[in-house]
C-alpha cells in the first residue's frame, strides 16, 4: 500500500534553495526552465517540523557529533564516569565500523572526537550505546577490541523499531552497511508548473554613522530570486513503514506527522530577506494498492497566465485531470482519496475524491491507514 501526497503551492519572490552561485536552483522540464527546490532541502524542513510537534526521543539527529551525544548520555547515567565518557563513547561507536577522528574545527569543537561524516542516529540508539559502553566498562572489557558478543549487542542497538524520521528518510552508513535502513518515503524535487525567468535584485546598504561629507553606499551586492507556483509530490510505502516502526498505531501516527509536515514545512533559505513562507493552495492525497503515481506530467506543458484565473487554480485542475486520466487509462483507481483546495476546487477535483479541510484530512487519512495496516497484520 502506498500513500501519494500532492501539493500546489504558490511562492512569491524567494531564494529558498540556492546553488553554489547563490542563485535559486532550476531544472529544465518539458523544454522550459522551471524553478526547483531539492528534495533534500524539503526533507530537512520536514524534519525541523517534526521537532516542533513530536517527542524528540522518538526522532533522530544527523550529525558528526554522535560521540559527544553518547558521552553526554554516559555522564547522565553514570556521573562518576565523566572522565572516561568520551573515550568509551568513541570506542563503542567505532564498534559499528564508523571511523572517528579529531575535529579540525576551531572554537569549542577543536580537538573533539567526531565521525568522519554525518551519521543519522536515533536518540534511543544513543541511550542504548551508552548503556552498552557502561556495561562493558564495568565488566572490564576493552571496547577497542570488541568480542563477537559485544558486536552483536551494538548491532542490536540499531535494529528493531526505528525512529520515525530514520524510518521515513532512511540511513546509509558506508562503513557500517549492516546499520543501513531503507527509506519508507520518497520526496520528489519540487518544480514550478510555470516557466520562470531568473531575476536579480541589486541592493545597497548605507552606514548609519557615516559623516555627512562621505555620502554613498557602504555595501553593494546582488541576489538572485524567482517566483513561481510549485508542484510538490511525495509517497510513503505503508508496508515498509509499518515493518520499521513495528506497530499499526505508530504507523498511522507517523503518516499523520509526515502529511502534516509535508504540508506545513518550508525550506528557510533567505527567508529573512524575502518573508516567503506560504502554505499550499491545494493538497491531494491518494491511497493506492498498486504503485505510486507521480502526476508531474500534468505540467510537461507549462501552465500559462490567464486573465481572471490564477495559475494555482489552473494547476490544481490540470493535476486532478491528469490523475483521473491515469486511473482511466490504466484501470488503477486509488483505494481512497481526499483533497483540499482554498478556492473550492474544480469538477476534476470533485471527481478525484472527498473534499475535506486539512485537519479532517489528517484525521481521516491516519484512521484509514490504521485500518489498512491492522488488516494486513491479521
Amino acid at each position: 500500500m502506498y500513500l501519494d501526497v500532492y501539493a500546489i503551492q504558490n511562492v512569491p519572490p524567494c531564494d529558498i534553495n540556492r546553488d553554489d552561485t547563490g542563485t535559486p536552483k532550476t531544472a529544465i522540464y518539458g523544454g522550459y526552465l522551471r524553478s526547483r527546490v531539492s528534495s533534500q532541502a524539503w526533507k530537512h524542513a520536514m524534519r525541523e517540523e517534526f521537532a516542533q510537534t513530536l517527542d524528540p526521543e522518538g526522532l533522530g539527529v544527523r550529525t558528526k557529533h554522535a560521540v559527544g551525544l553518547i558521552a553526554d548520555e554516559i555522564k547522565s547515567q553514570r556521573p562518576d564516569l565523566a572522565d572516561e565518557a568520551e573515550g568509551l563513547a568513541s570506542a563503542v561507536l567505532q564498534v559499528t565500523g564508523v571511523k572517528v577522528e579529531k575535529s579540525k574545527r576551531t572554537g569549542s569543537e577543536a580537538g573533539s572526537a567526531v565521525s568522519q561524516y554525518l551519521i543519522f542516529i536515533a536518540r534511543s540508539e544513543v541511550a542504548k550505546l551508552a548503556g552498552i559502553a557502561i556495561d562493558a566498562h564495568e565488566a572490564g572489557e576493552d571496547i577497542s577490541k570488541p568480542t563477537k558478543e559485544l558486536k552483536k549487542k551494538v548491532s542490536a542497538a540499531f535494529h528493531g523499531a526505528q525512529a520515525l524520521d530514520i524510518a521515513l528518510f532512511g540511513r546509509m552508513l558506508a562503513d557500517a552497511p549492516d546499520l543501513n535502513t531503507d527509506a519508507s518515503s520518497q520526496v520528489a524535487h519540487a518544480i514550478s508548473v510555470d516557466k520562470v525567468t531568473q531575476e536579480y535584485d541589486y541592493f545597497t546598504a548605507v552606514d548609519d554613522c557615516s559623516a555627512d561629507d562621505n555620502a554613498g553606499a557602504a555595501m553593494l551586492d546582488t541576489i538572485g530570486f524567482n517566483s513561481s507556483t510549485l508542484y510538490r509530490y511525495a509517497t510513503v510505502c505503508l508496508d515498509s513503514l509499518s515493518k520499521q516502526l513495528g506497530d499499526a498505531r505508530a504507523t498511522a501516527e507517523g503518516v499523520r506527522s509526515f502529511l502534516s509536515a509535508f504540508v506545513r514545512s518550508m525550506p528557510t533559505g533567505k527567508q529573512n530577506t524575502f518573508a516567503n513562507r506560504t502554505l499550499p493552495s491545494a493538497v491531494l492525497v491518494a491511497l493506492r494498492d498498486d504503485q505510486p503515481v507521480n502526476g508531474v506530467s500534468a505540467f510537461e506543458e507549462p501552465v500559462t497566465p490567464c486573465a481572471g484565473v490564477s495559475i494555482s487554480h489552473r494547476a490544481e485542475d490540470a493535476l486532478a485531470r491528469k490523475l483521473g486520466e491515469f486511473s482511466t487509462a490504466y484501470g488503477d483507481a486509488p483505494v481512497d482519496s481526499w483533497w483540499c483546495a482554498l478556492d473550492g476546487g474544480t469538477d476534476a477535483l470533485r471527481e478525484f475524491g472527498s473534499e475535506v479541510t486539512i485537519p479532517q484530512m489528517l484525521e481521516e487519512v491516519s484512521a484509514r491507514v490504521l485500518d489498512v495496516v491492522q488488516a494486513g497484520e491479521e
